[in-house]
């Protein structure tokens, strides 16, 4: 099967390499408007060859759209104007709702998966795409029931060999939990790196004493902010409300210090170790 890629970076360039590795591919074909990516994809052998999205799609079965949420609104509809009757089309977007009210009503409508595969790392580029990415994490499928049978059930196939579980979800329930597991993680990261960085202004040592939990923490500030604006823009009313919550609750942990309840401090982080049920 001929699989184009359009985005060589994180996860489309993980995907190749998953894809190659579980033969599920047998030639892979990388559409980048960065032409530094594409040529580094080639050098470090995710892609066999680069190609434009036109020619690509001429000679695909499976054309994976991994760019950011801003840029798939951008193509998908153009993308799926000139989709074969065969052609599945799929995108890995970390948003749904925008991306499928769009092409709603599109007649090819049906050779289109929505997917969102539940793995990444805080880096970016080519060089940031690492075998074994996908293996024993979640794809949530969206809105099947729009798209044809026999698309969905590529996708499915493809899902299984790369080792993943399969999870749906409609657009706008995938988009609210995302915003609880995914999206309020990251913001909380660059808020706390930019919390960091500005005491460090005033006491330059911060740093030395930087350990492992300061780094899991705070690492996913490492994260481009070209993917993670268009995220942030598209489900920003999800996002609104989560961090309402965040805040309400970070303003409860400061009413308590400031009081001195220690008690009621030492119940709140009590009832957080609730967590351990869901993240074992």
């Amino acid at each position: 099967m001929i699989v184009t890629i359009v985005g060589t970076g994180l996860i489309g360039g993980s995907l190749a390499i998953s894809l190659r590795t579980k033969s599920v591919a047998t030639h892979i074909i990388g559409v980048d408007h960065n032409e530094d990516n594409l040529k580094k994809a080639q050098e470090l052998g995710i892609i066999d060859e680069g190609a434009t999205l036109e020619a690509a799609m001429q000679r695909s079965t499976v054309v994976i759209l991994a760019i950011p949420v801003d840029g798939l609104l951008k193509v998908l509809p153009a993308i799926l104007d000139n989709a074969g009757p065969q052609q599945v089309i799929m995108d890995v977007g970390s948003t749904k709702e925008k991306i499928l009210a769009l092409v709603a009503g599109h007649p090819h409508r049906g050779r289109f998966v929505a997917a969102h595969p539940m793995a990444g790392t805080e880096y970016s580029g080519p060089e940031a795409a690492i075998p074994n990415l996908f293996t024993n994490k979640t794809m949530v499928l969206c809105d099947v029931k729009n798209s044809d049978e026999d698309a969905v059930e590529i996708v499915e196939d493809m899902v299984d060999k790369l080792q993943m579980r399969l999870v749906y979800m409609n657009a706008e329930e995938h988009d609210l939990h995302t915003a609880y597991v995914s999206h309020i993680s990251h913001i909380t990261s660059f808020a706390l790196a930019l919390t960091v960085l500005q005491k460090e202004k005033e006491h330059g040592r911060i740093f030395e004493l930087a350990s492992g939990g300061f780094e899991s923490t705070v690492r996913l500030a490492k994260s481009s902010p070209d993917m993670w604006v268009p995220i942030f823009k598209h489900n920003r009313h999800n996002v609104l409300d989560v961090l309402d919550e965040h805040i309400h609750q970070l303003q409860q942990m400061k009413d308590l210090l400031e009081n001195e309840d220690y008690d009621a401090f030492y119940k709140l982080i009590q009832k957080s170790n609730k967590i351990r049920k869901i993240l074992k």
